[in-house]
């Protein structure tokens, strides 16, 4: 699960740089504004009489914006949610239902991850539906309005432009959350449904085991198959284990005549609340570097050398002992790269180890964890992809910095004055690698509601469809249903891919723009290889140059669609930061704002128009 993807910056640190680049858009989008009303001023009325009419213009606009009558607003809202009702839109909530009830027949509850199958896939359905209710609710109901001149009964009453935008946006806000409030309740009750099954004890058989070096009497069987999978139970003399395989374990227990009982699934459906590090890649010579490339082609993972001094560091910060009582607890997600196969059903060994933090200004040699004080080796073996856990005790056996056996108190020897601490993890195998991110190692703090964290993961839902239903009022106050629709489905698809289309510019993107990419594709020629120097390539390169760099400065006036999905924190459970979601609402209120009002400069001129 990768979430440092997106950097999680706390909201009041966000704020100054998100304002001053949301102030520049706007200051460069009023200049275009007025120098475009400016023009088509100039060919109506002559150079000289245009600057009065953009003057009076923007003196019209604010005085009618101080004008608005919330009674009016809510008028036009309620038009525009009865218009939403007698369009039949509740047939997109019967659409839903039905793919609820034959979502069953094809979501396995048997898969590694069920939890994340079935959040992720409600999700995503929603977000589907919502989104084209918007797009097809709100670009066709203006423009049939003007189609049919029932337009003409709204605007000879009197009601201002500011209203009939912002009451429509509002409507049909409206009707999108109450239909996707109720397709959150539903889909949360689908979830936790599809989820819910216990399990029957299967006969035990008695076998021996070696625990702790020495071999002990066990008892080792399956429990019985139900949701279409089994577990494998042990009882030993330290109690019940039961394995943790798809996502989940079931709480065991012994009767008084030696009967096996189990519970509820558990652990499907978490939100932890991750305390991430700082990494530090450590090279095999020792240095500070950058981690091995294994040639993967996504350079978000880096790999530490088995069998060498080569490390990866993470360095918490801010820990305080009344926070963690009963030890730290840590989780751990390693890749594995194999450079032979081994045995490929066993993991890759490595250690961890807790170390003294200090501090090491660039340039200078990291001290080794034998020159600090450090607690015992913690020795592991990584399975690619699996969530490793443990718990870094209070008290346990260390080693000081001169070398001397000591029983080590965590938050008195080890974690330093300011609460930093050093996890040390290597691989021990030669020839082998581990490959880590700084999200994949984290203190797991607490554990939030998981019905809170999937209703934060709606309300990224709905700022995406509040957002999208601005898109299409604006553009339908200028354009007809059919066109008012495009041009917001190419907003949606622009936004999401605006940082594609940014590594285009500053060719971060193999392949070259639009046009050079159709002629690889005609000549059946790979990304990698250079066009043939030449006239043709300079014009076919030029051309792409000037096409990026438009498009680029159209997605620089999109909102990161992509930003305000957070499935991804719902379905891997972790709790998403409450800075993410202010810092959606500040973009999500910005963006109406903007739209309302070029939406009521583009409605004046079209009723002057008519």
């Amino acid at each position: 699960m990768v979430l440092e993807d997106k950097e999680i910056i706390p909201f009041f640190e966000w704020l100054p740089a998100g304002l001053s680049v949301f102030g520049v858009t706007m200051l460069i989008l009023i200049a275009g504004g007025l120098f475009i009303g400016y023009l088509v001023s100039s060919l109506r009325y002559g150079p000289g009489r245009a600057v009065g009419e953009t003057v009076g213009a923007i003196k019209t606009a604010v005085a009618e914006f101080f004008q608005i009558s919330p009674r009016r607003v809510w008028a036009m809202t309620t038009l525009a949610f009865r218009e939403a009702i007698r369009r039949k839109v509740l047939v997109v909530f019967g659409l839903f239902l039905v793919m609820l009830l034959f979502a069953g027949w094809f979501l396995d509850p048997s898969a590694d991850h069920p939890g994340r199958l079935y959040v992720s896939f409600v999700l995503t359905a929603t977000n589907f539906l919502v989104t084209m209710l918007a797009v097809f609710l709100s670009t066709f109901s203006l423009p049939n309005d003007v189609k049919n001149r029932t337009i003409y009964t709204v605007v000879t009453k009197p009601v201002r432009s500011w209203e009939i935008v912002l009451g429509r946006i509002i409507g049909f806000t409206a009707i999108g959350t109450i239909l996707l409030a109720t397709m959150g309740l539903f889909s949360y009750f689908f979830v936790v449904r599809g989820l819910d099954h216990t399990h029957a004890a299967e006969p035990l058989q008695n076998v021996q085991a070696e625990i702790r070096g020495e071999l002990t009497d066990i008892k080792e069987g399956t429990t019985s198959r139900n949701n279409r999978h089994r577990h494998e139970v042990q009882v030993s003399p330290d109690g019940i284990l039961v394995a943790t395989n798809h996502d989940h374990v079931h709480p065991a227990d012994v009767s008084e005549d030696g009967k096996f009982s189990f519970g509820k699934s558990e652990g499907n459906l978490l939100a932890r609340v991750p305390k991430y590090g700082k990494l530090t890649y450590i090279e095999r010579s020792g240095e500070v570097g950058e981690g091995v490339s294994v040639g993967s082609e996504w350079g978000y993972r880096r790999y530490i050398e088995g069998g060498t001094s080569a490390a990866a560091i993470w360095r918490f910060e801010g820990l305080k002992a009344t926070d963690f009582r009963d030890g730290i607890p840590l989780e751990m997600v390693i890749r594995v790269f194999r450079t032979y196969k081994g045995t490929i059903d066993r993991g890759i060994s490595g250690s961890l180890q807790v170390v003294q933090a200090v501090d090491v200004k660039p340039g200078e040699r990291v001290p080794l964890p034998r020159e600090r004080n450090r607690l015992k080796k913690i020795n592991f073996v990584a399975q690619d992809q699996s969530v490793d856990r443990l718990t870094i005790p209070i008290k346990s056996e260390g080693t000081t910095a001169n070398g001397t056996p000591k029983e080590m108190l965590l938050f008195e020897d080890i974690v330093s004055k300011d609460g930093s601490l050093e996890i040390w993890i290597q691989c021990a195998e030669r020839q082998q690698y581990y490959g880590v991110a700084q999200a994949d190692v984290y203190i797991r703090q607490a554990d939030s509601y998981f019905w809170a964290n999937f209703l934060k993961g709606f309300l990224g839902i709905w700022f995406q469809m509040v957002i999208v239903t601005s898109f299409a009022v604006m553009f339908s106050t200028f354009l007809n249903g059919s066109v008012a629709m495009l041009a917001t489905v190419a907003a949606i698809v622009m936004g999401y891919f605006a940082n594609f289309v940014r590594g285009m510019l500053y060719g971060e993107v193999e392949g070259g723009g639009p046009s050079e990419s159709l002629v690889r594709i005609i000549r059946q020629q790979n990304v990698i290889m250079e066009l043939e120097p030449g006239v043709t390539t300079m014009v076919l390169q030029s051309f792409d140059f000037v096409t990026v760099l438009i498009m680029s400065g159209i997605c620089a006036l999109l909102p990161d669609y992509g930003g305000f999905n957070n499935s991804d924190f719902v379905a891997s459970g972790f709790d998403i930061n409450n800075a993410l979601i202010w810092r959606d609402f500040v973009v999500t209120a910005a963006y109406v704002a903007v739209l309302t009002t070029v939406g009521y400069f583009f409605l004046k001129t079209r009723e002057i128009a008519a």
